[in-house]
């Protein structure tokens, strides 16, 4: 066996029916596409949603709301988890740069501190927003709180 008599399996290979080929093909006339109607017409595509002239689900189900094009999406971090990055890291300064080393956020996510959690350590933390909580947190330790 090699390329030159390679074939399909046989049954597997079938003939494509040959439509509008004349009344003695047996697929003449309306070519299996029945009498009359828009589907029988050439260029015919049924719109997408189009559901047999019933109105379709996409103008039944009302509309309300709407997106704010000026959202500022913040990758919340809480103090117990700056507590631990500064424990394992032996840190005294945590800014994004850190973060994105950590694996915690991407580099052009913007960061918000939340208070969750206890800090035991003076940090020097830079981020793009800061609860009340945890800008008291952090500046209850002596820490600093920079606003990017």
């Amino acid at each position: 066996m090699d390329l030159s008599n390679l074939k399909p399996a046989k049954g597997s290979v079938k003939k494509g029916k040959r439509l509008g080929r004349g009344q003695g093909s047996g697929r003449g006339g309306t070519s299996t596409r029945g009498h009359k109607g828009a589907k029988s017409r050439s260029g015919y595509s049924k719109k997408v949603g189009f559901e047999g002239g019933q109105m379709p689900l996409q103008r039944r189900v009302p509309k309300f709301g709407f997106k704010n094009i000026n959202r500022k999406e913040y990758k919340a971090l809480n103090l117990s988890m700056l507590q631990h990055l500064a424990e394992k890291d032996n840190l005294d300064r945590i800014d994004p740069e850190v973060l994105i080393n950590a694996g915690l956020i991407s580099k052009n996510a913007l960061v918000k501190i939340l208070g969750n959690g206890t800090l035991v350590r003076k940090l020097e933390v830079h981020a793009h927003a800061f609860s009340k909580s945890a800008a008291e947190a952090i500046e209850a330790q002596k820490g600093t709180v920079v606003k990017i």
